[in-house]
C-alpha cells in the first residue's frame, strides 16, 4: 500500500471548503498529504477552515480568486515559502449557470468558462515550474460528464468542461516528459447540498422528477456521494498512477456506459 501514500506531499485543492473539494482534500490528508486550499470569499474560507478543524485536519487556507493570474501566482509563491513546493494540484473550483443558451448573456457564458477552464489553466501554469524543479507532479482536473455529453441549459458549463478535458490531455502531452501526470476526474451526479433540492421527496410522496431521471439512467441505481471520489483522487495523486497520464476517470455509476432502459 506504500504506493498510495502521500506522506510528505503538499496538495493544493482549489475551492475546497465543502462538497466534492472537501471530500477530496480529506482523502488526500488521510493518505498523508499536507492540505492547502483557497476560497474566493472570506466567509467561505472561514467555513472551510472550521470544517477542516472539525475533521482534525491541519489545513492552511488562502483567500484567492483563481481567475486572477497575479493573485494565483502570489498564492503559490506564498505556499512555496511557508509550506513548501506543491506536489499535487486539484483544480476543483467551479461554477454552473443553468440558463437556456439563447437567453444566456455573453457575460455569464464568459464567467463560467473563466472559472471552469481558464482558472485551471492559470493554476496549472503557476505550479508546473515548481513541479519541474522538484522532478515530479500530479495535476487532477475535476471534469464532468458534460466533458462528453451535452444537456439543455448548460452550454457554457459543457463548453468549459469539454475544454478542460482537452487541457488535461495537452498538459499530459507537454509535461509528461518532466514526470508530471495530469489526469481528470469526471463525477457523475453527486449528492451534495447543491443538488439536495433535486432529490427532495415531493408533497405526494414521490421522488423529484430529476431524481427519478438520474436513478433510471444510472446502472448503480443511486446518486454518487462525495466519498465515492476519494479513492480515485488518492490513486491519481499517488505513485500508484505514475504511468497514467492524460486520462479522464469517470466516477458516474456507469451512466456514460449505459444507453438506458427500453420504454415499456
Amino acid at each position: 500500500m506504500k504506493m498510495f501514500s502521500l506522506e510528505g506531499k503538499i496538495a493544493l485543492v482549489t475551492g475546497a471548503a465543502y462538497g466534492i473539494g472537501l471530500a477530496i482534500a480529506k482523502a488526500l490528508a488521510g493518505a498523508g498529504a499536507q492540505i492547502v486550499f483557497n476560497c474566493s470569499r472570506q466567509e467561505t474560507l472561514n467555513r472551510g477552515l472550521q470544517a477542516y478543524k472539525e475533521l482534525g485536519i491541519n489545513a492552511k487556507g488562502y483567500l484567492c480568486d483563481v481567475t486572477d493570474e497575479v493573485a494565483v501566482a502570489n498564492m503559490v509563491a506564498d505556499i512555496e515559502k511557508s509550506v513548501g513546493v506543491i506536489d499535487i494540484l486539484v483544480n476543483n473550483a467551479g461554477i454552473i449557470k443553468r440558463i437556456p443558451m439563447h437567453e444566456m448573456s455573453v457575460e455569464d457564458f464568459r464567467r463560467v468558462v473563466d472559472v471552469d477552464l481558464v482558472a485551471p489553466y492559470i493554476c496549472a501554469k503557476a505550479v508546473i515550474p515548481g513541479m519541474i524543479k522538484k522532478g515530479h507532479g500530479k495535476i487532477i482536473n475535476i471534469c464532468s460528464m458534460m466533458s462528453e455529453l451535452g444537456r439543455e441549459t448548460v452550454s457554457a458549463y459543457a463548453a468549459a468542461k469539454g475544454g478542460l478535458k482537452m487541457l488535461t490531455k495537452n498538459i499530459c502531452s507537454e509535461y509528461g516528459g518532466a514526470n508530471i501526470q495530469c489526469n481528470g476526474i469526471g463525477p457523475g451526479y453527486i449528492a451534495t447540498e447543491q443538488t439536495a433540492p433535486l432529490r427532495e421527496i415531493q408533497p405526494d410522496g414521490s421522488r423529484h422528477p430529476f431524481d427519478q431521471f438520474i436513478i433510471s439512467k444510472t446502472p448503480a441505481g443511486r446518486w454518487g456521494t462525495p466519498e465515492d471520489l476519494e479513492g480515485p483522487a488518492v490513486f491519481l495523486a499517488s505513485d500508484a498512477s505514475n504511468f497514467v497520464n492524460g486520462h479522464i476517470l469517470y466516477v458516474d455509476g456507469g451512466i456514460l456506459a449505459y444507453i438506458g432502459k427500453q420504454p415499456k
